[in-house]
C-alpha cells in the first residue's frame, strides 16, 4: 500500500498523523464497575445491562499506567478510508468519526496503519478474537487499554466528567440524532477531543473472560446516549464483531 497523496513515501503522512498524537505521562488509575451476581444464562447478550441494584456488587481495582501517546480525536472517516481503501471520502464527512466498525475492524486498521508507516504490527489476529495476541514490544498503532482510556479521559480530574456535558460532548440532548465532526467542542485538560460523547470507543481489553467470554470493552458514551451514560468511568461491553452507528475507536502508540 502506498501513500500517493503524500508523494509515495509516507513522510508527510507520518508527520501529519504524529502531530495529532498527544503524550500522556504515566500514573495510577482507579477503576470500578458493577458485577451482576445472577447466573449468566443468555447467549444473545449484545450490550451492557448492569442489572437491578440488589443484583449488583461494586468491584474496584487500580492499575499502573506507563507513558504513552494517544490521538487527540477518534479515528475519522477520512483517515479510516484512506488507510483501508486508499480512497477519499466526501469532504463533508472528512472529520466525522468512523462508525459501524467492529473491534476486529479496529485492530485490522491499527495493523494496516502500522505497515504503511513502517512500524511493527501490534496484533497477531486469530479466528478466535479472544486469542488475538497483543505484542507489547511492538512500536505500531494500537487501541488504548481499558485503564489507559479512563486515565486519559479523566486527565487528572476527579469527577465523572471534566466539564459541563454541553461544553464537551455530543449526546442525546444536543446531537439532533446524529454523529458530529470531531473537535467542535472543548477538549479535556490534556487536549483530547470527543473522548466523552459523540461515539463510543473500543478498547483492547476483554471485559470479563470468565463471565462473558470474548466480549470487549468500549467507553465514553455517544450521540445517542442520555447524559448519565456519558462519562469517564462508564464501561460497556459487546461482541467483537458488533457494528453500530455510534461506536468507533481512537488509536494510541506506546512510543513515537
Amino acid at each position: 500500500m502506498t501513500i500517493d497523496k503524500y508523494g509515495g513515501d509516507g513522510e508527510h503522512f507520518l508527520k501529519d498523523l504524529m502531530d495529532l498524537m498527544v503524550p500522556i505521562e504515566g500514573g495510577i488509575v482507579e477503576l470500578r464497575d458493577y458485577i451482576n451476581v445472577n447466573k449468566w444464562i443468555s447467549s444473545d447478550y449484545t450490550l451492557a445491562d448492569p442489572g437491578r441494584e440488589s443484583d449488583r456488587k461494586v468491584i474496584i481495582w487500580t492499575e499502573k499506567i506507563e507513558p504513552f501517546y494517544v490521538m487527540k480525536y477518534p479515528v475519522t472517516q477520512h483517515l479510516y478510508h484512506f488507510v483501508m481503501h486508499q480512497e477519499e471520502v466526501e469532504s463533508s464527512a472528512n472529520d466525522m468519526p468512523i462508525t459501524e466498525v467492529s473491534w476486529l475492524d479496529s485492530i485490522v486498521f491499527c495493523n494496516a496503519l502500522s505497515r504503511i508507516l513502517g512500524r511493527t504490527e501490534c496484533y497477531t489476529i486469530t479466528n478466535e478474537s479472544e486469542n488475538t495476541i497483543y505484542n507489547k514490544q511492538a512500536n505500531g498503532f494500537r487501541l488504548l487499554s481499558d485503564a489507559e482510556w479512563q486515565y486519559a479521559c479523566k486527565a487528572g480530574t476527579k469527577g465523572y466528567r471534566y466539564e459541563r456535558i454541553d461544553k464537551i460532548a455530543w449526546y442525546q440532548e444536543n446531537s439532533n440524532g446524529s454523529v458530529h465532526q470531531v473537535g467542535k467542542l472543548l477538549p479535556n485538560p490534556w487536549g483530547l477531543y470527543d473522548i466523552i460523547g459523540n461515539v463510543w470507543e473500543w478498547c483492547w481489553d476483554l471485559y470479563d473472560a470468565e463471565r462473558y467470554g470474548n466480549y470487549r470493552v468500549f467507553r465514553g458514551g455517544s450521540w445517542a446516549e442520555v447524559e448519565n451514560n456519558c462519562g469517564a468511568t462508564n464501561r460497556r461491553k459487546s461482541m467483537p464483531d458488533l457494528r453500530v452507528d455510534d461506536l468507533g475507536f481512537r488509536i494510541a502508540l506506546t512510543k513515537l
